[in-house]
Parts: structure tokens; C-alpha cells; sequence
């Protein structure tokens, strides 16, 4: 039974499959939900799979102007929206997974990554009966997609990635260490534009430092988790809301309560928190990577801000989160299966394209080049016109142009 909204006809499909894909021995099932939108009835166009930036995060819930690129898709596109298996509507994991023993929570939490969420496309697809689909990943989307083209190329007519081609074949440790490398440029830029927001951020670091800058519930924000507001600086408008930020008094209820939703990590997404460094594990331990390798630099200057960055102390200092504090220790402690095979990579002759943002701090540059070396047929478009959430943020025009690089149109 279709919905209707906007202008759009909404088909929604509900499939329970299995936890552990692969072991017959283990019965465990969870379902996953997904969304196929179209303009109309009876609209017989191919599919496209929106894989969404997170892990932890559900799809867009399609409204009027929502997403902003959704319009553009439609034109070329049926669109599905999976919620990733443990978001949204797909069996989500929230407070109920600390009821398990830690080795428990932890084991499940193992089956939430990339590798699972392309088996559930799979099942998608063969339900959908169609032979071949496009993807569209956006950030961390973009790193299920190229599993999906290490994995089940010829299910795949076109990929297009949005700040999302992945480091192949690199440690943890080396993206987080480029990844700080470009918070530092962003911070020095952040501060040559807002000359003034030095001073106050001097003055929060120092509350922090005390234990007096605290959210709305009284936690202490720390001095690192402070830094974190940095994360705003990989955004289209991001400087601006930081500064907009810093404007407010910091013992105000305004500034307080901003403070608590700029933070990056929150507990309505807990799968955000404990799985986001494995996302960046290709075959390896992470042993909290973002913390070991932090520069010595950032600890010293207040106004080095970080992205990114999870720290595990965090897990102690905020008493909301110190019940995740265990499965997320066991999760850094994981040996993370390969994501990615760069001889399938080579040999899939994935069509697409893919949009490099100069200045990401989530995906760098540099690394995503080097994975689009593996993929000739992917028309890598590099550009400082926007920031990582371009996708969003140039309302359809970046979708646009992948679609036209993919196709060989004449560019508009």
C-alpha cells in the first residue's frame, strides 16, 4: 500500500533477515525497513539507492523540499531509502543493547557495519526484482558503496559517491592522522576570519579547564570535548554557526543549550558513538586510533579544534554515557574483517561518479584520489565550491553534475 505526501508516492517494505548473514547455525533475525519513492504512480524508472553518512544514522524521511537533492534524483531515479540495519525503523539499537553482557552487545554491534548493510541492499534488490541498481553514498554511505563494488559488482548499473570514497588499504591511524592535519588548517582559517572568537574561545577553554562550562543538565564539558565543536568546520556553514555560537554568553541558558546540540556525539544515536572508528577499520584494530595519534600540538593550543575525534574518556566524564563506556572499549578492541579488495575494485568496471571535496576534513582528499585510482570509470570531479555536506547543501546541483559526468551529458 503506497502513501502519498508532497507530491510523492511513498512504498514502504519491511524485510526481517538475519543478524549474522552467512551462518546457518545462527538464527538470530532483525528486520530492515526501507522507503521506494517515486513522482507518481506507475513511473518506470531504474532504481537508486541512497546510502546515508553516519554509521548510526537512519534515512531522510521524505517531505516537502527534504531531502534538497531528492528532487533532482526523481528526475532520473526511482529512490530507495534503507534505514541501515540498527536505525530508524530497522530493529534500532538504543539503551535495550546494555541489557546484554558486555561481550554480548558487543558481538552484536559487530554485525552493524558496511558488510551487512550491503547483504540487506542485496535482499532489496532481489525483493524489487531488478537485476542491476544505482547507488548514491554520501559519506559513510559512500564507504558502503565501494564494499558493494568489492563485493557484488554486477549488481551496480552506476555509483556515485558525495564526500565518500574511502581510504583502501590504510590504517586507522594514518586517516585520523590526515584528518588532524586538516583541522588544523580549518582552525587557522576558522580564526583568521573571526579574529575575535580567539579571546572566547581562550575563555571557554579555561571554564572547561575549571569544570565550570556545563550543558543545560549540568555535565562539565571537558576541555577535548570542547575542542570537538570543530566538527562544524567540515560544514557548508559551519564557520558561521560557530561563531554565532561563540556570540552568546557563556553562563546563558541560549549558549548552553546551543553548546549541547553542536556537539557532535549524542545519545539518540548510540551506534554513532561506539561504531563510528570501526567505519575507518579495513582489516584493523583501531584501539581508539583518533586519541593515540591526536598531535601533541592540539593539546597544547586551546584554538587547534578537533573534527571527527572521539575520545574515549568522554564515555567517564559525561555519566549519560558511561553505560556504553564497556561495549565501546570492547569495540575499539576488535579485529575488523577487510572492507574493501582493491584487485575486485580494479576489475569491476564500476561506472559513476564521484565528488572529492578539496577541503574534507571527515574524507580526505588525498586518500580518496588514491581509491579512485582503482576505479577509471568513476569521474572523480574535485572541488572547493562546497564542504562535505555539498550534497545537501547546493540543493540537487552536485547530484546534478555526478549524474551528467556519469552519463557524458554536456555539463550545464
Amino acid at each position: 500500500m503506497a502513501e502519498y505526501t508532497h507530491g510523492l508516492r511513498i512504498e514502504k517494505h519491511r524485510l526481517t533477515l538475519p543478524l549474522v548473514w552467512g551462518a546457518k547455525s545462527d538464527l538470530r533475525m532483525i528486520d530492515v525497513f526501507a522507503r521506494v519513492i517515486t513522482r507518481r504512480d506507475g513511473e518506470d524508472l531504474p532504481y537508486l539507492v541512497y546510502l546515508q553518512g553516519g554509521p548510526g544514522s537512519e534515512a531522510p524521511r521524505p517531505g516537502d523540499g527534504n531531502p534538497s537533492w531528492l528532487k533532482t534524483a526523481l528526475e532520473r531515479y526511482r529512490v530507495v531509502m534503507i534505514d541501515q540495519r540498527g536505525t530508524g525503523l530497522s530493529t534500532p539499537v538504543g539503551d535495550e543493547l546494555l541489557e546484554m553482557s558486555v561481550s554480548e552487545a558487543t558481538e552484536y554491534a559487530t554485525h552493524l557495519r558496511a558488510d551487512s548493510i550491503v547483504r540487506d541492499c542485496e535482499a532489496f534488490r532481489e525483493l524489487l526484482g531488478v537485476d542491476q541498481w544505482s547507488l548514491l553514498g554520501q559519506s559513510f554511505g559512500g564507504f558502503c558503496t565501494t564494499h558493494y563494488l568489492s563485493r557484488f559488482p554486477d549488481s551496480i548499473a552506476h555509483a556515485y559517491f558525495t564526500g565518500g570514497l574511502p581510504a583502501v588499504g590504510r590504517s586507522a591511524d594514518e586517516i585520523y592522522a590526515l584528518t588532524y592535519e586538516k583541522m588544523a588548517e580549518k582552525s587557522r582559517q576558522y580564526f583568521r576570519w573571526y579574529p575575535d572568537d580567539a579571546e572566547r574561545m581562550q575563555q571557554l577553554h579555561d571554564l572547561a579547564f575549571d569544570g565550570e562550562l556545563r550543558l543545560p543538565n549540568g555535565d562539565a564539558v571537558s576541555p577535548s570535548m570542547l575542542k570537538s565543536l570543530g566538527h562544524l568546520l567540515g560544514m557548508s556553514n559551519g564557520a558561521e554557526r560557530l561563531h554565532w555560537l561563540l556570540e552568546h554568553d557563556p553562563w546563558s541558558n541560549a549558549f548552553r543549550h546551543d553548546l549541547h546540540d553542536t556537539l557532535p556525539f549524542h545519545l539518540r544515536n548510540p551506534l554513532y558513538l561506539i561504531l563510528h572508528e570501526s567505519s575507518m577499520a579495513d582489516g584493523v584494530r583501531t584501539a581508539w586510533a583518533a586519541a593515540r595519534v591526536r598531535p601533541e600540538e592540539f593539546d597544547e593550543d586551546p584554538l587547534l579544534l578537533t573534527g571527527e575525534h572521539l575520545m574515549p574518556e568522554w564515555f567517564d566524564e559525561l555519566p549519560a554515557w558511561r553505560p556504553w563506556s564497556d561495549v565501546a572499549n570492547a569495540l575499539a578492541d576488535v579485529d575488523w574483517p577487510k572492507l574493501y579488495d582493491e584487485n575486485a575494485l580494479r576489475l569491476s568496471g564500476a561506472r559513476g561518479a564521484a565528488a572529492v571535496y578539496y577541503g574534507d576534513v571527515y574524507v580526505p582528499l588525498e586518500h580518496s584520489m588514491e581509491t579512485a585510482e582503482l576505479l577509471p570509470n568513476v569521474s572523480a570531479w574535485v572541488t572547493n565550491e562546497y564542504e562535505h555536506d555539498g550534497l545537501r547543501s547546493s540543493n540537487g546541483k552536485v547530484l546534478r553534475h555526478l549524474f551528467e559526468l556519469a552519463h557524458g551529458e554536456r555539463l550545464r
